[in-house]
């Protein structure tokens, strides 16, 4: 059974589509992001986005991706209540699903600290 939390903040996502990266899969792994400083932008065939460093092994450059990944991010606006299905609590995300039934990352500082039940 997943928990409920609320957004604070809103959260817009980027324009580029997310991408999906399977075990195995070598990806140009390029810069880290200065505010999220656990992920790296990775450009692979299919597309690019951020993806955490520890997914990736190699220094730089070429890498294999060593669990697959989804770059997909959930816009949300400020008192959505979203349901938290897996958490990422070392890369400060959580992925979530909003009462559409739409799924992706929410960053965690967007989001309360406290249950829906009890925010309310």
């Amino acid at each position: 059974m997943s928990r409920q939390i609320v957004a604070v903040t809103p959260h817009e996502i980027p324009e580029r589509p997310p991408v999906r990266l399977t075990v195995g899969e070598l990806v140009e792994a390029g810069e880290r992001d200065g505010e999220w400083p656990e992920f790296v932008f990775v450009t692979a065939p299919h597309g690019s986005g951020w993806v955490p460093a520890r997914h990736l092994s190699g220094p730089s450059g070429k890498v294999r991706v060593e669990e697959p990944y989804d770059t997909t991010e959930l816009p949300t606006a400020k008192g959505d209540v979203l349901h938290v299905l897996a958490e990422d609590l070392q890369s400060g995300w959580l992925w979530c699903r909003n009462g559409d039934g739409r799924e992706g990352w929410v960053p965690l500082k967007t989001l309360s600290q406290e249950s829906a039940e009890r925010a309310q």
